[in-house]
């Protein structure tokens, strides 16, 4: 009898697991490219029933709302009424809005589990480099403000030549970098919360990663090949070394991190542990390895020297370096250019190139959450059949 039991439990388990991975695959074909209509109906369904849950989350707590909108609509009279604090309410409002810009970019580019927008790459690096060549161009940090950030101008006070420092461009860049840096520590708490809130409840919780979590434990001394091995490693030294752990897997450039935070919330570490760690590897020591590198390779004699080795390709050498001469040659006429005066026309390919790499990614970041969120309707309707079969 025994024997027959876990036959038909064995079977039962298999039948349930066949069915999950049929189910993943329907819902992996629902994507703009393959059912457009499906897709988008199903993403306005989905983000309908999440306004509702919001809203409903937001009612239930509706005395911290009401602060919240007091506290808007005192800001908001401070801002407009007249008077000597005005000088003060504007820099306030120009540090503010330029802070929530780098940290909603650094949510952008964690949150989602490894598929956000990649806006180091788009935005911080390249606003790093373009402040290191402006640095070693006008030998200072010192831009006039207006037009920085917007736009870098030389300062007209006279500098010594090659007077400028590493240490001086760090300084110049630390706040935007390290609010980015902060804002990737906030993206990685939905996979901590998530795991935390299914061990908790011992719920099977709606993702597939937290899944391959598990099945990740229950074969971690067979896993065989590099990755596998990879991501045993990162859950073994969070759980075993705890804080010092999870902040040496924040503090270097690690694909794997997710995995951190799903290990951190199954295993209950405090909050504080986890955010704590994640924050100081992410916005202080991490930031810091990214822009020593980038500030490095945007130094005037490195980027003289990659442009003189291009130029020594066999063949091709010379009509590749040109564009990279003539976009070295129109930043400097820029940088020396005052505002006052006429702007220099004209536009490098390599600009063009990449402003047209940055929409193509951001087109991609907007339709991977489209496609995102339908399949999580699509899974809700696989729940709800589900469990109309089970009832039956």
């Amino acid at each position: 009898m025994s024997k027959e039991q876990h036959n038909g439990n064995f079977t039962d388990s298999s039948m349930l697991s066949e069915r999950k991975r049929r189910e993943r695959e329907e819902r992996l074909n629902i994507v703009l490219w393959k059912k457009p209509l499906v897709t988008l109906q199903y993403f306005c369904l989905e983000t309908l029933i999440n306004l509702k849950e919001w809203t409903t989350k937001l009612w239930r707590r509706r005395g911290v709302l009401v602060f919240v909108l007091l506290a808007l609509a005192v800001l908001t009279a401070l801002y407009y009424i007249e008077g000597a604090h005005q000088q003060y309410v504007r820099y306030m409002e120009k540090k503010f809005f330029w802070c929530a810009y780098w940290v909603g970019l650094g949510i952008l580019s964690s949150v989602g589990l490894g598929t956000g927008l990649h806006t180091f790459l788009l935005y911080l690096g390249p606003h790093i480099a373009s402040v290191t060549l402006a640095a070693y161009e006008c030998n200072s940090v010192n831009f006039p403000e207006p037009p920085y950030p917007d736009q870098i101008i030389c300062p007209d006070e006279e500098t010594t030549q090659g007077s400028i420092s590493l240490w001086a461009i760090i300084s110049k860049v630390r706040l935007e970098a390290c609010m980015w840096g902060a804002g990737t520590a906030i993206g990685e708490l939905p996979p901590y919360f998530m795991a935390r809130a299914a061990r908790l409840s011992g719920a099977e919780p709606d993702d597939e990663e937290y899944q391959e979590f598990e099945e990740m434990l229950e074969h971690a001394e067979t896993a065989q090949d590099f990755a596998s091995r990879a991501k045993v490693a990162v859950q073994n030294l969070v759980q075993k070394v705890g804080f010092f752990g999870i902040l040496a897997c924040a503090s270097i450039p690690n694909p794997l991190f997710d995995l951190a935070g799903i290990t951190c919330g199954h295993f209950l570490v405090p909050f504080w542990t986890f955010f704590g760690a994640t924050l100081i590897g992410k916005a202080v020591i991490k930031m810091h390895i990214q822009k020593l590198f980038v500030i490095i390779t945007f130094s005037k004699h490195i980027v003289e020297q990659m442009v003189a080795l291009i130029g020594a390709i066999p063949s091709i050498g010379p009509s590749l370096q040109k564009p990279f001469q003539e976009y070295l040659e129109a930043q400097r006429i820029k940088l020396h250019h005052k505002s006052d005066g006429a702007v220099p026309q004209g536009e490098n390919w390599l600009s063009w190139i990449f402003e047209k790499l940055v929409i193509v990614m951001v087109c991609y970041f907007i339709l991977s959450i489209i496609n995102s969120m339908a399949q999580s309707y699509a899974k809700r309707l696989q729940q709800k059949m589900y469990s109309e079969e089970k009832t039956k």
